[in-house]
């Protein structure tokens, strides 16, 4: 690429465009990172992703990359900002997740993903905001307030990975940390019109260890498909401290991502037999489907049989999940979101053998689903029901409400945190509101490298990704 001249241009430069200027010394790392926090400090304001900006530390660890390209040491990661989402730790920094009630206070280490991202050479200029304690899919928390939606202030941009979301979008760095525990990478990448991939569980490992029943992940969160198979190579690889984590070494995913389709068995499924979708949403992923026809791929549409399972399982998994947290009510229930304590109070009144009864229906669907991707390579679907609606909502306004459930637009999502197979969603058009829409694309097990090659031909295909919101 030509040497960008703006800060907005360094901001949304991709990180295998800035390695290859550092490495033709048309740019520094020092000078990269320095115009990310000058772009951060003239757009954040108005959209609020961040909890905290690292700049003394991202200029200081920047200066150090700038030292190591001149003596020919740079590594894969060199110079390249990063942010991480305020779940987990950056030493030195604390750790709010979102939230009055549980905060972690300053971290003494950098959490071990963290750690990874550094030793590659990546840069942390800051930490992002999320809703809070990751419960929901809503862009606010009583922390640091509403986080919003570069394509229209006040909307929703999803969550709970919201400032990651939003920090692609906007053009504050190429590479952003996400977690996902019912869709919280691939919904907010959904309504921010940028890439998010949920691996395969035990592909990037999760220290401490979910306490999700193994539902939850980190992941990429970035504008280009490229871009987040170089994050997810770095990030991923067996850990001692995570005894679910995959012993096998990933795959060198940004090496591979270049494969036709052709032949290639996709199921495309509108609703999973069940889901209300907003006509807006599924006149665009219906068009985009057609596009895998053209790459040559077998397109068949289907309703699969486990699909109106979900809503039953999903939902009393979420409640079960927030209702542990009820002791903090006493203390913390007017500093916290409204919508949360309501999951909690629904969740609370469950027992130990509920739990164990409805964790044998859902392995049932669990390995239906599996029984799903084994006839086919992927299967694709919307990544969401709606486009951003205001964010003061749990659910748009022609929807019904509820004093909660958030899921309702997100039937597409959670299946896949319980199955632990790879998703992620990619940009695929927009509303005539001109709203952005993701597709979903999921694969089987342990095939992070196959999503990421049918996203990337998609990508390439559509011609949808890089693009600037009107920040």
């Amino acid at each position: 690429m030509a040497t960008p001249t703006s800060d907005a241009d360094i901001g949304h430069a991709s990180a295998h465009e800035l390695r290859a200027l550092y490495d033709a010394g048309a740019l520094a790392p020092s000078e990269a990172v320095a115009a990310v926090l000058r772009r951060i400090a003239e757009a954040n304001p108005a959209l609020n992703a961040f909890s905290v900006v690292m700049e003394a530390e991202a200029m200081a660890a920047a200066r150090e990359s700038d030292a190591r390209l001149a003596r020919g040491e740079a590594r894969p990661l060199e110079g390249v900002p990063v942010t991480v989402k305020d779940f987990y730790d950056v030493a030195g920094q604390e750790t709010e997740t979102g939230s009055f009630a549980l905060r972690k206070g300053v971290a003494a280490a950098d959490n071990p993903v963290v750690t990874r991202l550094r030793e590659a050479g990546a840069v942390v200029i800051g930490k992002t905001t999320m809703s809070e304690l990751a419960w929901s899919g809503i862009s606010r928390n009583p922390v640091n307030g509403v986080t919003h939606n570069p394509w229209g202030r006040g909307l929703n941009a999803g969550a709970s990975s919201a400032g990651a979301a939003v920090a692609a979008a906007a053009g504050f760095g190429p590479l952003h940390l996400g977690s996902d525990g019912a869709g919280s990478i691939r919904m907010p990448a959904h309504f921010c019109g940028i890439f998010g991939h949920k691996p395969t569980y035990g592909r990037v490992p999760h220290i401490p260890v979910s306490q999700n029943d193994y539902a939850t992940y980190i992941g990429p969160m970035t504008r280009t498909v490229a871009d987040a198979a170089l994050m997810l190579r770095v990030m991923a690889g067996p850990h001692h401290l995570d005894h679910t984590s995959a012993e096998a070494p990933p795959a060198d995913y940004p090496a591979r991502l270049d494969a036709p389709l052709k032949g290639k068995r996709i199921a495309w499924s509108p609703d999973y037999g069940h889901a209300r979708v907003d006509p807006e949403v599924a006149e665009v992923v219906a068009a985009a489907v057609r596009r895998f026809e053209d790459l040559g791929a077998e397109v068949e549409e289907i309703s699969p049989a486990w699909g109106p399972k979900g809503p039953e399982i999903g939902r009393f998994f979420w409640a079960v999940l927030w209702g542990r947290r009820a002791g903090v009510l006493e203390e913390f229930e007017d500093r916290m979101d409204s919508d949360l304590v309501a999951c909690i109070r629904e969740g609370a009144h469950y027992t130990a053998s509920d739990y164990l009864a409805w964790r044998e229906r859902k392995y049932a669907y669990v390995a239906e689903i599996a029984e799903t991707l084994n006839r086919y390579d992927f299967l694709v679907s919307p990544a969401a029901s709606v486009a951003a609606f205001p964010v003061e909502r749990v659910r748009p306004a022609h929807w019904p409400e509820h004093a909660w459930d958030w899921l309702a637009w997100a039937e597409f999502s959670y299946p896949f945190d319980m199955s632990g197979d790879p998703a992620c969603s990619v940009p695929c058009g927009f509303t005539p509101a001109g709203l952005p829409v993701g597709m979903q694309i999921v694969g089987r097990r342990f095939d992070d490298l196959g999503v990421l090659q049918a996203a990337h031909a998609f990508e390439q295909a559509a011609g949808l990704s890089g693009l600037r919101p009107p920040v």
